[in-house]
C-alpha cells in the first residue's frame, strides 16, 4: 500500500496531480479541497494517499490532510459510494461539515452534493452515525476557526433549540453571508424562522 508520497509537482490539471517522487512520476487524483491547496509546479509538496486496485486498474487518490483521508476511506466502505462519489463529497463539503452533518441527521445538505442522491445520504446518515459520533469525541477533524466554522456552530445552537435539521440548514443558508460570526448567524435565522 502507498500510504505517503513527498515529491514535486510536474503537472496540475484538475483534479489529477502528475507528482515526481525521486525520478518516479506518480499520477493521483484529489479532491478539489486538496488540489485548491498544492503549491506551484516545480515546489515540493506531501500527500496522503489512498491506493484502490481493481481488476482493470490501479487508481491512486491523494489527500492534503489526515482527516480527508480517514472521510475517503469511510466512504468508499458504504455500499453503493465509490472512489468518485467519495472524492465529489470531499470537493463539496468540507470534512468537519461533513461528520456535523451526519451528527445532525442533515440529509438535505449531502443531497447538495453531486452523486450523491437521497437514498444514498440516508444510507450515509446511517452506516456513518456512530463513527461520527467517534469523530466528535476525538475533537474537531479540522482545525477550528475554519471558514465554515461560524456556520457549524450555528446549525449545532439551533438543531439544540429544536429545529429540525432541514429548518437549520434552509435558515441559515438564507442568511448567511462570508464573515458573519455564529452569534449574527442565530439571531439572522431565528429572525427568519419567526416570521
Amino acid at each position: 500500500m502507498i500510504g505517503r508520497l513527498h515529491g514535486r509537482v510536474l503537472a496540475k490539471q484538475p483534479p489529477w496531480l502528475l507528482l515526481d517522487v525521486a525520478g518516479v512520476g506518480y499520477e493521483l487524483e484529489l479532491p478539489m479541497s486538496s488540489f485548491f491547496t498544492l503549491p506551484a509546479e516545480g515546489q515540493l509538496v506531501t500527500l496522503h494517499t489512498h491506493l484502490v486496485v481493481r481488476e482493470d486498474a490501479h487508481l491512486l487518490f491523494g489527500f492534503g490532510g489526515e482527516a480527508e483521508r480517514t472521510l475517503f476511506r469511510a466512504l468508499i466502505k458504504v455500499s453503493g459510494v465509490g472512489p468518485r462519489v467519495a472524492l465529489a463529497v470531499l470537493s463539496g463539503i468540507s470534512v468537519e461539515a461533513f461528520w456535523n452533518a451526519v451528527r445532525l441527521g442533515d440529509a438535505a445538505l449531502l443531497t447538495r452534493t453531486p452523486g450523491i442522491g437521497k437514498r444514498t445520504a440516508e444510507r450515509l446518515l446511517l452506516e456513518l452515525r456512530g463513527r461520527a459520533e467517534g469523530v466528535a469525541a476525538a475533537g474537531p477533524v479540522t482545525p477550528a476557526g475554519g471558514a465554515d466554522q461560524p456556520l457549524i456552530e450555528a446549525r449545532a445552537a439551533l438543531t439544540a433549540l429544536g429545529y429540525k435539521p432541514a429548518e437549520v440548514t434552509r435558515y441559515t443558508e438564507a442568511v448567511y453571508k462570508d464573515g458573519m460570526d455564529a452569534e449574527k448567524i442565530i439571531r439572522e435565522a431565528l429572525k427568519r424562522a419567526l416570521r
